[in-house]
């Protein structure tokens, strides 16, 4: 994958966050991501550094969905 594409996944992903916190109210816990200091308007930082940004916040994005509690939803149709 080439760096611009990688900046723009880390960009739909910070939107696929806020989206999420809005529609829920919970925060994503993302102590890692933060830890890196790379957001996606930082493009001066290294293809590796947005590589790791990515993998951190879709870790945070996808644990906290894992964590939230889920209605079960009838298989049968109406």
């Amino acid at each position: 994958m080439k760096k611009q594409e990688l900046i723009h996944l880390h960009g739909l992903l910070a939107q696929v966050q806020n989206h999420y916190e809005e529609q829920t109210g919970n925060t994503v816990e993302h102590d890692r991501y933060t830890a890196l200091g790379v957001q996606p308007t930082s493009i001066h930082k290294s293809k590796t550094d947005h590589k790791d940004a990515v993998f951190a916040l879709a870790n945070g994005i996808t644990s906290e969905m894992t964590d939230e509690e889920t209605e079960r939803v009838s298989a049968a149709a109406d």
